[in-house]
């Protein structure tokens, strides 16, 4: 299963639906929701492949007592419920819009994001990359939705154009609060298990490109500076280097690829890492001058 699915799997198992008020706030994520779609004015229908996600929201309808139908098309589960059965919904231009307005209490709220997220909710496999998605039926239902993420310090992005209103997450703390926040606490735990091993390659391959930099341009100056000595040799301008100077220059001709701090430790008397750069850019600068 994807990580989605498993999510939902869970939220199926892990809510109970003993509280109506709850169940209907659910119920209410689940309609505004871009998963449900209207027939001739009158029949709301919801399609998933997932029998997790079809059996909850059989659960709350069943739980309120409303008739509904069970289908299957192809991998598609389908419920079909008769506008009637839900009062406090209108229909306008084939859009679903709720009479009601937002809860207000703590516990619905987080009953009706769940059922958001479990009717137009999609979570990329983290491993990959993080997105959370949330589809939604027209505009004014997704900013219902964002207004209320907001009340709790989820900060939710818009996606809206002419063929989808969704609302997005892409920054890995958000979506494990917001996942923390509709009650999924083991998907979280696997989020954030999965959210610290890429955090640790992260932090390994800087580790390394860092170094691999550094040893390029280590190798590059040094290949300047040994350029530089040769040149110095051949034109018999080597000897006229003052003691210092040739000491380095001898050094580093014996060791071509360690760093200026080895460098200078072993000189007889030891220098820093910016006192052998000082001289061997003074032997590079001889160098230059020779016609």
């Amino acid at each position: 299963m994807s990580f989605s699915s498993d999510i939902k799997q869970e939220l199926n198992k892990s809510t109970n639906l003993a509280n109506k008020k709850l169940v209907k706030q659910e119920l209410n994520g689940y309609l505004i929701s871009g998963n449900v779609s209207i027939i001739n004015n009158k029949t709301l229908k919801f399609s998933t492949e997932s029998d997790y996600n079809i059996n909850r929201l059989s659960k709350l309808l069943s739980n309120l007592n409303m008739n509904h139908n069970i289908d299957i098309s192809g991998k598609n589960f389908i419920i079909t419920i008769n506008q009637k059965e839900i009062d406090w919904i209108y229909i306008s231009e084939k859009k679903i819009y709720l009479k009601e307005d937002l809860p207000q209490k703590e516990d619905e709220k987080k009953a009706f994001i769940r059922g958001a997220f479990m009717g137009g909710g999609s979570i990329n496999n983290p491993e990959n990359k993080y997105h959370l998605e949330i589809d939604f039926s027209n505009n004014e239902n997704q900013e219902k939705v964002k207004r209320l993420l907001e009340e709790v310090g989820i900060d939710f992005k818009v996606l809206q154009n002419d063929k989808k209103s969704a609302l997005y997450l892409k920054e890995g703390e958000e979506i494990s609060n917001f996942l923390a926040y509709i009650g999924a606490n083991k998907a979280v735990m696997q989020f954030e298990d999965i959210r610290i091993q890429r955090e640790m390659r992260g932090k390994v391959n800087r580790i390394v490109n860092c170094e691999s930099a550094n040893l390029n341009k280590t190798i590059n100056a040094s290949i300047e500076q040994i350029a530089a000595i040769k040149k110095l040799q051949d034109n018999k301008q080597f000897n006229k280097l003052d003691d210092k100077l040739k000491e380095i220059a001898t050094l580093r001709l014996e060791n071509p690829d360690i760093p200026l701090s080895e460098l200078g430790k072993m000189l007889k008397e030891p220098l820093g890492k910016s006192g052998v750069n000082y001289r061997l850019k003074k032997i590079i600068e001889i160098a230059n001058n020779i016609k």
